[in-house]
């Protein structure tokens, strides 16, 4: 046998080790900064999780962004070196494309569409998911995420010629800009920072929590304030290694960090509040486009949808689930304001 394939052999055997190690911990991959109220509750998760299961399943996070990017986390959980990551929506859709439909720029008009669909649609999501090899243990929401720049921009014009980011893997956001006549620019999240420092992008679009957190805030000044798109995060594990423990403990997996990252998910919206006040005392300024261009932005959202339908960027049948949620509640909510309109007064 050839020093070649001693070497692959050697190689094989490392790999199976680092995955099936029995006690290993899984180690799991974040951008989330170390100390964060983010980090704070998916630590307190693990502590309950090891204890629940007399220290038979142990989590090991890599904050910050150590391990890389999205793409290269997913990479280092195909050769069994990393188990799992919070990841952006967009950084899972080489596994499921479909994980991407929340964020479609302007689909939602606030949270409380979210809140409706996202109780329908999640599960879908979730299995989609695990089909993929990916076991979820929940998702938390972003927050809306506005479009930052240096200069001002109230309308689309404005935008045009200019260079706008894109997240890698985001052919949702990408395909949207280009339907938009707009200028993309794709960007891993672990550059944005330097692409803004060096005039690579001008602007970006993403929630204030995102913006104090990496600090791109600190490389903008204007905000423009109408929810251009919904962000999602995923906490989700490699569906082989977790098929290897029992199931009481797979159980106790998926119900104690889930509920930690529901709690990530409600801290959230509470964070996003404060991080909008906080980048106001930093001095960025409030753009306010006002209704009419708004609903002007709104009116292209039939275009992007046909656009990502027939491009195949999400299936046909999610966006179909999807808007059917979306009408659905359109509906009950005209219905309930006309029935409180035409309500006597007492």
């Amino acid at each position: 046998m050839g020093l070649r394939a001693n070497y692959l052999i050697i190689g094989v055997v490392a790999v199976l080790f680092a995955t099936a190690a029995p006690g290993a911990p899984f180690k799991l991959a974040t951008v989330a900064p170390e100390g964060s109220q983010w980090m704070q509750e998916l630590r307190a998760g693990a502590d309950e999780l090891s204890a629940a299961t007399e220290g038979r399943v142990k989590l090991k996070f890599y904050t910050g962004g150590v391990m890389g990017n999205d793409k290269k986390v997913l990479r280092k959980i195909r050769i069994g070196q990393l188990q799992g990551g919070a990841f952006t929506s967009s950084g899972l859709s080489e596994r499921y494309r479909d994980i991407m439909v929340y964020g479609i720029p302007l689909l939602f008009r606030d949270q409380a569409e979210v809140d409706f669909v996202r109780e329908r649609l999640d599960p879908t999501l979730e299995a989609g998911l695990e089909e993929a090899g990916l076991v979820s243990l929940g998702f938390a929401g972003g927050g809306f995420a506005k479009l930052m720049g240096a200069s001002p921009v109230n309308s689309l014009e404005q935008l045009r010629g200019q260079k706008i980011w894109v997240p890698e893997g985001d052919q949702v956001t990408y395909v949207s800009l280009d339907v938009l006549a707009l200028s993309p620019v794709v960007l891993p999240i672990t550059d944005v920072l330097t692409g803004l420092q060096t005039g690579l992008i001008d602007y970006i679009a993403t929630p204030p929590v995102a913006a104090v957190l990496l600090q791109w805030y600190t490389k903008v000044s204007y905000i423009t304030d109408f929810p251009l798109a919904y962000t999602l995060g995923v906490l989700a594990v490699d569906k082989k290694p977790f098929s290897r423990l029992s199931a009481a403990d797979q159980s106790e997996f998926r119900d104690i960090m889930g509920r930690a990252y529901a709690r990530v998910d409600a801290a959230s919206r509470v964070d996003n509040v404060s991080a909008d006040a906080a980048l106001l005392e930093n001095g960025l300024s409030v753009i306010d486009p006002g209704e009419a261009e708004f609903a002007r932005w709104q009116q292209l959202r039939s275009k992007v949808l046909e656009r990502l339908g027939g491009d195949g960027v999400v299936s046909e049948a999610i966006l179909s689930e999807l808007d059917d949620y979306l009408q659905d509640y359109r509906q009950a909510s005209s219905a309930a304001t006309i029935q409180t309109s035409a309500a006597p007064a007492e």
